[in-house]
């Protein structure tokens, strides 16, 4: 499993782009503004650490996650350790950034900036009076979360290295190269077979289920909304991904019974924007560099990337020339990390 190995080994630099540092207050009207700063940490048996806000303070009794008010003077990564050293006598060794969003409550603008704790000391402990509780990520939507926090739980989940699979002679090399993905640590699995018939395509998706959930990983079916989401009920399937193409299609699917997670291909700030409004759990915005599969066309560029997603309320994975090797530089974008085919398929 050498991409996991590799990820470990990156070391991590705290703070990102001059770009993305920048205050995020534009359009803020006469509502205050807050740059708010949380941790999400994980304990040994994969629970999330969640707090109850205590009484007098905005939005009290409801849990979310430990973190607090950004000084002005402070650096992101800065504001992070004193936040969880003040609330919660622990001292974070290592966090990268995990997702970053503006929320609008009536009252105030929140701009939420979440990093992933990867390594800590001490034991956590309420220093403010707030009550803390270990809870399974699958579980968080029942803890009555703040309204602000329910993306990061997707964000949580999802995982950072999305495949996409690719060309195939037959079913049994399918399933060998599927397998080969699955062992480089792929989290979230697309099946994208384009001119593939309805009964081909369920014969893969029946395939990539019994290799995928027994693993961990989800599987994700593209195309049209209409074919792969009855699909995607039937096999048992995680979600389905949609092409930006199908996008009007989506109207009556946000609405009516979900058929799992709801991914979209994204291409401008725009799309991204269309894609939160239709219910979407995640969006992947590409091409961020020239790639074989749109020769002569120019990547978006890490920076344009980065500009694009700075006030998305959903992760957003990067595509288009990816490799293992540009995770953490697609985190220090803020990306939800990196989808890709040749990069995993091949």
């Amino acid at each position: 499993m050498w991409l996991g190995q590799e990820i470990q080994t990156v070391s991590w630099s705290p703070e990102l782009s001059p770009d993305l540092s920048q205050d995020l207050s534009e359009q803020a009207g006469e509502r205050p503004n807050l740059h708010v700063v949380a941790g999400a940490l994980s304990d040994d048996q994969a629970r999330v650490l969640i707090c109850q806000r205590p009484p007098g303070k905005h939005m009290a009794g409801c849990w979310e996650f430990p973190g607090g008010k950004r000084d002005g003077d402070e650096s992101r990564f800065e504001a992070l350790v004193r936040e969880l050293r003040e609330e919660l006598g622990l001292d974070v060794e290592q966090a990268r950034p995990l997702i970053r969003f503006r929320h609008a409550y009536p009252d105030r603008l929140i701009d939420l900036d979440v990093w992933k704790v990867e390594r800590f000391t001490g034991e956590p402990r309420g220093l403010e009076g707030q009550a803390l509780d270990w809870v399974q990520a699958s579980e968080l939507d029942g803890s009555r979360l703040l309204p602000a926090d329910r993306p990061i739980v997707t964000a949580l989940t999802l995982g950072s290295l999305y495949a996409v699979t690719g060309p195939h002679a037959d079913r049994a090399e399918f399933s060998r190269r599927l397998l080969h993905v699955i062992e480089r640590g792929a989290g979230l699995i697309q099946l994208r077979v384009p001119g593939a018939g309805a009964d081909e395509l369920a014969a893969l998706a029946g395939i990539a289920v019994g290799q995928c959930h027994p693993a961990g990983v989800r599987l994700i079916i593209n195309g049209d909304p209409d074919v792969v989401c009855p699909l995607a009920l039937r096999c048992g399937a995680d979600g389905i991904h949609v092409p930006a193409r199908y996008r009007d299609e989506l109207t009556a699917l946000a609405s009516d019974a979900r058929c799992g997670l709801l991914g979209m291909s994204c291409h401008d700030a725009q799309e991204i924007a269309q894609a939160q409004q239709l219910g979407a759990d995640y969006a992947v915005l590409g091409p961020v560099r020239s790639t074989a599969s749109h020769p002569g066309e120019p990547g978006l560029g890490w920076e344009r990337f980065a500009t694009l997603i700075r006030h998305a309320a959903i992760p957003v994975f990067a595509i288009g020339g990816m490799a293992p090797d540009m995770l953490v530089q697609a985190w220090q974008h803020g990306a939800q990390g990196i989808a890709a085919i040749r990069a995993f398929w091949d």
